[in-house]
């Protein structure tokens, strides 16, 4: 099976340009962890920090946290500009947290990516979880190479109401 798409003659900056961006596509893993160990992670995690919890209640880095923490999970906030949000203590990044937890659920902008990688492996989770439309090839492999595992461009509400509900 295969496409051909025409490409107009004296288009090649276009044509140089979409194939290097399908080479950058090509070079990021595109795997998301299969349904069972996404079901693993779920089902063993008690504890998830969430770095870039919002403030706005109409933004999905609010309503998600939200979703968890109803769902039974303790959530610790991440964000430096707030002390409290919905009741619970928000500390300014990983590394002020009062304990490890077991997910890094990530809604920070792909380029924070590394340093955010960093700080969870310097804490010991055991899972970096970065958000729908959150992607960084190299802090992935970064997580993956100290031993964490890792989940991206994952909404984690979705993938719990699909997968434990």
């Amino acid at each position: 099976f295969s496409i051909k798409l025409p490409i107009e003659a004296g288009d090649e900056a276009g044509a140089s340009g979409r194939r290097a961006a399908l080479a950058v596509a090509a070079a990021e893993p595109t795997d998301v962890p299969d349904d069972a160990t996404l079901k693993n992670i779920l089902e063993s995690t008690r504890t998830i920090a969430v770095v870039g919890m919002s403030t706005n209640p109409g933004k999905v880095a609010h309503t998600v946290p939200l979703y968890l923490h109803k769902q039974g999970y303790e959530i610790m906030p991440v964000n430096p500009n707030v002390s409290w949000l919905e009741g619970m203590r928000v500390y300014p990044d990983l590394l002020s947290l009062p304990k490890v937890p077991d997910v890094v659920l990530v809604f920070r902008p792909s380029a924070e990516a590394p340093a955010i990688v960093e700080q969870a492996i310097q804490i010991a989770a055991r899972v970096v979880w970065m958000e729908t439309g959150i992607r960084h090839a190299e802090a992935a492999a970064r997580a993956r190479a100290a031993g964490l595992d890792v989940v991206m461009d994952t909404c984690m509400r979705v993938a719990h109401k699909r997968l434990c509900s």
